[in-house]
């Protein structure tokens, strides 16, 4: 890695150097430009902010967006998403997450969450195109024994050293593992130090299964199998009650709201005021593209705020609020000292063009991110010190396209 200098860019609403050395910002301030660097980007009508990360989403799943909409959840799931995902091999993955990766770039994301199979192929494309990943090992009773087995042993022959993939035990959820699996998926997190990454308490019919089967909700039901701690990091968290939220918040599990999936799949209402007065840790997520239909996290920004708006107060989930969860609190849930724009912090940053017409006027940068935006404000993504995105241009971004759209023709035509 060499040196990237940005001049002359708006920081905080001051005019500043930028000066990134590895994969560190270096220096910041007036002096910063003091030495040459390999790379200098002349930042003069620009603002860097911090990118998003994702904290939950199927990447590959951008293969299925628009492929069955407009249905409940479990109908959805077991009548279109299940057969149409038992067609997608290996190769289907590898492009359907390069495409993924292509959209979360090119608005914006420099690191996601994932939970999906061939995990091979996810990692594939995550190394060749340069983004941050946490990759979901998915557990399933359905797998059958060998194959959950065969999950176990790739978990704990993972190479702990690659500083941009990290795995995760991925249980999918209560009504697809068992206790004995969710126990075990618990207790190799906790060996092997992995996150623990599932769906819980997303629809009132999970909610009254689980009190039929268990005589206990989902989030009491895990609490029962020990698996509340700061290693787990659970998606959606819809039918929450106020002492379930505070329960989450005591034994520190990061929560994932997926705001556009939870309205398009009418799962319920985010009670996103008693997470915040709860002090519990929410990260923002997207979801797959087969129930949001795309991976823009400024998007998910916009539709938190304004879902949570809706249902209690204009001052609820503030610019700086929803920001913050869809960045910080994502980089912090997975151990990446990232998220801020600052000396000593990883080099992940967004060069935005003031020019553009959504940023006109421009009172506050952020409110025009959340709430006025889209992703044409992004000029340039630089993710661990690498430029991933330059003049809204990606790297073999019409290759990808290409043979995305090749592997989507045995869909052609959806439902």
């Amino acid at each position: 890695m060499g040196t990237i200098l940005i001049k002359n860019v708006l920081l905080d609403n001051r005019k500043t150097h930028v000066r990134i050395e590895g994969n560190h910002f270096s220096e910041i301030g007036d002096n910063a430009d003091a030495q040459p660097a390999d790379v200098v980007i002349e930042g003069e009508g620009k603002a860097i902010i911090p990118p998003f990360y994702n904290a939950h989403t199927h990447a590959a799943m951008t293969l299925l967006r628009g492929y069955a909409d407009d249905e409940t959840l479990y109908h959805w799931l077991n009548h279109y998403i299940w057969p149409a995902e038992a067609k997608i091999t290996p190769p289907d993955v590898y492009a359907g997450s390069r495409l993924a990766i292509l959209e979360m770039i090119k608005s914006g994301t420099v690191f996601f969450s994932d939970m999906y199979w061939h995990v091979e192929e996810t990692i594939r494309a995550v190394e060749e195109m340069g983004i941050r990943a946490a990759i979901g090992v998915t557990f399933m009773d359905r797998l059958g024994k060998e194959k959950i087995e065969q999950n176990f042993q790739f978990l704990r022959q993972w190479d702990k050293s690659n500083e941009m993939i990290q795995l995760t035990v991925a249980p999918h959820s209560i009504y697809m593992a068992n206790e004995t699996l969710l126990r075990q998926c618990s207790e190799i997190a906790q060996e092997l130090d992995f996150k623990l990454h599932i769906h819980l308490a997303e629809t009132n019919d999970e909610l009254y299964d689980c009190i039929n089967e268990h005589d206990r909700t989902p989030v009491l039901w895990l609490d029962k199998l020990g698996m509340l701690n700061p290693n787990l990091v659970a998606a959606h968290a819809v039918t929450v009650n106020d002492a379930e939220i505070t329960l989450l918040t005591k034994r520190d599990v990061t929560v994932v709201h997926n705001p556009v999936s939870n309205m398009k799949l009418s799962s319920g209402y985010f009670d996103a005021g008693a997470m915040l007065k709860s002090g519990c840790r929410v990260a923002l997520g997207t979801d797959g593209c087969s129930s949001n239909n795309n991976l823009d996290m400024r998007e998910s920004m916009k539709f938190a705020s304004l879902f949570a708006k809706s249902y209690h107060a204009p001052e609820i989930l503030k610019v700086d609020e929803v920001y913050r969860w869809a960045t910080v609190n994502g980089a912090e849930t997975f151990g990446l000292n990232a998220g801020i724009i600052a000396e000593g912090k990883l080099a992940d940053a967004l060069l935005i063009d003031l020019n553009n017409e959504r940023l006109v006027p421009c009172y506050n940068l952020l409110s025009n991110m959340v709430y006025a935006a889209d992703s044409s404000c992004i000029d340039t993504v630089i993710c661990n010190g690498r430029i991933l995105m330059q003049n809204r241009y990606v790297e073999k971004e019409e290759e990808i396209i290409y043979e995305a759209r090749k592997v989507c023709g045995k869909w052609q035509g959806g439902r």
